[in-house]
């Protein structure tokens, strides 16, 4: 294991440095004014996203969650049972668990179970590495028994890059993830989808998210046989760990330039905010899972919890903007679900 990596700014100071905005750069609620999305609205509630917990048996240096085996957030089963009343009761039609390594929840297979009694498309954002540690490495079956939609990180097809960014030995472990899903159907049959996530290695804007999947697949098949359904390009949000990063290496000033020179106006309109709502390990609520790092909640009175959720109120709210929020809207623009257009 690496040395542990825990992030030095709190949410407030992070807030803080994301907040500061100069003659060049405009702030990011002023050039949603500029394109007349300001304050921005929800739609439909389609997608709940879960993170049942910030414990990870890995800690990347680009993770926005902070997440590590050293932290001890778990969500419980009485949140997860509001959440499940939650999906009952509203239009949400996929539940998205993310972490840390959702998998280490001690409820999840129970979740999963229950998940699946409902009408409802079921994604976890495994890791991979975990897939071949423990007990673990029986998940891949469990997964498959409960047609789960698998979205998983591989910043890059060699190795060398991808131990960079998220440790030593990652890669192996991943590819060896990677080739027992196919060998269950994963992004091989229909109802096994298998998708994979890049984030750049440096502060840079995602590329073009078709061009590097078809790169890929290329490189994947002919390597280790290994095949996906599609690759999704996200941008690195400048929170957490990776906002540290860029302070550390002086280049924060410059990527927030970049970010906010790359404002795309389509992207800003369809960002995942508008149909989402995050809940964090104690039921609480945000607009999304980065809002749920810097500890700025959704904007209600009352619906501030899973516990209290209240459809009315969440629907009528203005989304909770600050800086960071260019990173969701630059270039293609960047989602839980890769690129926006």
């Amino acid at each position: 294991m690496n040395k542990v990596l825990v992030s030095k700014l709190s949410p407030q100071e992070q807030i803080s440095v994301l907040s500061k905005t100069g003659e060049e750069r405009p702030s990011f609620a002023q050039k949603m004014k500029e394109t007349g999305l300001f304050p921005l609205k929800p739609k439909e509630l389609e997608i709940l996203q879960i993170n049942v917990g910030y414990m990870c048996n890995q800690q990347c240096v680009h993770c926005h969650v902070d997440a590590s085996p050293y932290r001890k957030e778990i969500t419980s089963k009485e949140v997860l049972e509001h959440c499940l009343r939650v999906v009952d009761e509203t239009s949400v039609n996929t539940v998205d668990l993310t972490g840390g390594a959702p998998e280490m929840n001690p409820h999840f297979e129970w979740l999963l179970e229950e998940l699946s009694k409902r009408e409802v498309e079921i994604i976890v954002r495994s890791n991979l590495t975990i897939l071949v540690e423990g007990k673990f490495k029986s998940y891949p079956e469990l997964f498959k028994k409960h047609g789960v939609t698998v979205i998983s990180s591989l910043p890059c097809y060699t190795e060398a890059n991808t131990d960079k960014q998220r440790g030593d030995g990652v890669f192996n472990k991943s590819i060896k993830a990677l080739q027992r899903l196919n060998e269950l159907g994963y992004g091989k049959e229909e109802g096994l989808p298998l998708h994979l996530v890049f984030n750049p290695g440096g502060p840079a804007v995602a590329p073009n998210q078709q061009k590097l999947e078809q790169d890929y697949k290329v490189r994947l098949k002919e390597d280790f046989d290994i095949e996906f359904n599609n690759l999704y390009t996200i941008t690195n949000l400048p929170i957490a760990r990776y906002l540290e990063y860029l302070l550390n290496i002086d280049r924060y000033e410059d990527y927030m330039m970049l970010l906010a020179q790359s404002f795309n106006p389509v992207a800003a309109g369809e960002v995942m905010c508008r149909n989402t709502i995050s809940v964090d390990w104690n039921g609480d609520l945000y607009d999304c899972d980065f809002n749920q790092m810097l500890k700025l909640p959704v904007a209600v009175n009352a619906s501030k919890n899973i516990r209290d959720f209240d459809s009315a109120e969440l629907n009528e709210r203005s989304i909770v903007l600050n800086n960071h929020c260019f990173g969701c809207t630059a270039g293609e623009g960047s989602s839980c679900q890769g690129s926006l257009i």
